[in-house]
């Protein structure tokens, strides 16, 4: 079934509040990447929910936070609150439509920039109960040895306990998991949370899109197991509003039969 939040019930973790207060907050957004990445950012620009469409007849991509800093370097910060096994191969097709987006502005190989795609998981994605998970491309025959390639894809485990993190990185992950904080960015990211809620433009525009999902969602289940009401299902999950339970309950199969589904329109 599908449920609506009211707004008064949202937090940072869910999309619609986290897009919103890192664009209106780039200061935010830059102490956020620094403390995630452990290197000084000066400035960062933000856009919101930037849609990369694919050529032709492809399929497109929105990225959640998209920033650039003073140093021509990208990053993507994607919020994750549902488990999703496809993971992986989604920052593959996101650094791979990021790469063409520039291509196609006219940018040559050797201008490509430096991009960091980062994914907020309020659950662990490998099973290995790590904080942090940094993925760069390595020889396989010298692990010491980069490709070079100026990609770098870092997961967020906010349920995690092993390794090494910072202080204020674990407050941050207090801050998701609806804990005592006492980090002065943690405070700042729940101070804007509450001065969110008051803003009135931002209520309707949410409630707006809410009704458009649950309007696509009711569309999806009067054309029962057909294949739009499969990908209004699929599309669901992805932004957070269904389970992977609920959504295979609604389409009449079992929950593997609906991962193999999620994981094949990610290929």
């Amino acid at each position: 079934m599908y449920k609506i939040k009211t707004y008064e019930e949202l937090d940072f973790t869910d999309d619609f509040l986290f897009c919103k207060i890192l664009e209106l907050y780039p200061e935010l957004a830059r102490e956020l990447l620094e403390m995630i990445l452990q290197f000084p950012i000066r400035k960062v620009k933000v856009n919101r929910q930037v849609s990369i469409d694919q050529i032709r007849e492809g399929r497109g991509i929105r990225l959640d936070v998209y920033a650039e800093d003073e140093n021509n370097t990208v990053y993507d910060i994607e919020m994750q609150t549902t488990k999703q096994k496809e993971l992986p191969k989604r920052t593959r097709y996101y650094q791979g439509m990021i790469d063409l987006n520039m291509i196609e502005k006219g940018a040559k190989f050797s201008e490509l920039k430096k991009a960091y795609i980062i994914f907020i998981c309020m659950s662990d994605p490998f099973k290995e109960g790590r904080y942090v998970y940094t993925f760069k491309n390595l020889c396989m025959e010298n692990p010491k040895l980069e490709l070079g390639d100026d990609t770098t894809k870092v997961f967020l485990n906010a349920s995690g306990t092993v390794g090494e993190i910072s202080e204020e990185l674990r407050d941050f992950f207090n801050l998701l998991n609806k804990r005592k904080i006492k980090s002065d960015f943690s405070r700042k990211i729940e101070a804007a949370v509450k001065n969110a809620k008051t803003h009135k433009e931002w209520r309707a525009e949410y409630m707006t899109l809410e009704m458009h999902y649950q309007e696509k969602y009711e569309e999806g289940l009067e054309e029962g197991r057909a294949e739009g009401s499969v990908k209004t299902l699929i599309a669901l999950v992805k932004k957070g509003k269904l389970t992977i339970s609920e959504a295979a309950e609604e389409a009449e199969m079992t929950e593997k039969e609906f991962e193999e589904l999620l994981k094949s329109a990610e290929d």
